[in-house]
């Protein structure tokens, strides 16, 4: 069976000319869907039919959302960022309405890589250089367009992500105005507000100097609390943050749940803004 399938994926010489076979695994672009399409806002965790099918009843909008691969402390995970990302554009996406979310680009700027600077200097990083991040939103974003999507929404969970993602979207949008809306939101990334709101709840930070703080890990501890070490931190007595206790978890853990619907409130707010200009 093997070596029929490699051999019908050749290309037969005849009389000196070379004639393709043709693919024998070449569905039909406009083939029925055989099965329910699934309850999902993520283009990776669906079908191509069933995005295909979500495009055609209306869903056009699109949300490219960047992370990162970083140092984050001693409690979080590297991929903090993408873990994060996972939970606020489910928010976002479905508080908005027809949209799904593009897998989340975990590779972004974190420094020169050598000499290693800034976030590079710490094992585990992952850094690409502005050109190469400004090169694959680019990629994506055309990938997307080509589909069908006439919105594409651009955030971004970290600080280093802010400038390319900007640049990218005001490229695109010139280049493709009248045909595909690209919009950066970097309300998404106002942190100013998370910090404020967690005052109200009564949470007064003092900064250790981590790569860290309570509103990071409280959403962590909602979405995946291994990624914050709770167990680990809980039998080593270093449950807390910032001179704030993490105990007890379910009401951090609710904390987290609500700034991922704060973030999410004030991106969909913001996306609706510049929609209308």
């Amino acid at each position: 069976m093997l070596r029929v399938a490699v051999m019908l994926s050749l290309s037969l010489t005849l009389a000196g000319a070379i004639v393709a076979l043709p693919d024998p695994i070449r569905p039909d672009p406009q083939s029925e869907r055989p099965i329910a399409a699934v309850d999902s806002v993520f283009i990776e965790d669906l079908t191509w039919m069933e995005v295909r099918d979500a495009l055609k009843s209306g869903q056009e909008t699109v949300i490219v959302a960047t992370g990162g691969v970083e140092q984050n402390g001693p409690y979080l995970v590297t991929g903090k960022h993408n873990v994060v990302l996972r939970g606020t554009t489910e928010a976002i996406a479905r508080k908005l309405g027809g949209t799904l979310v593009a897998p989340i680009v975990p590779f972004v700027p974190e420094g020169d890589i050598d000499p290693p600077t800034q976030h590079m200097r710490y094992p585990g990083t992952i850094s690409v250089s502005e050109a190469t991040f400004e090169a694959l939103l680019s990629d994506i974003c055309a990938s997307l367009k080509a589909h069908g999507f006439r919105r594409i929404v651009l955030i971004g969970d970290s600080g280093g992500n802010q400038a390319g993602l900007k640049a990218v979207a005001d490229r695109l949008g010139k280049q493709w105005e009248g045909k595909c809306r690209v919009l950066f939101i970097p309300e998404y990334y106002d942190f100013s507000a998370v910090a404020k709101w967690l005052e109200s709840q009564g949470i007064k930070q003092t900064p250790e100097g981590l790569h860290d703080d309570f509103g990071m890990t409280a959403q962590l501890l909602a979405l995946e609390p291994q990624a914050a070490r709770m167990n680990e931190r809980l039998k080593a007595g270093k449950f807390r943050i910032n001179a704030v206790d993490l105990a007890p978890a379910e009401k951090t853990i609710e904390l987290g749940r609500r700034i991922i619907d704060l973030r999410a409130d004030l991106t969909v707010q913001a996306i609706r803004k510049a929609s209308k200009q």
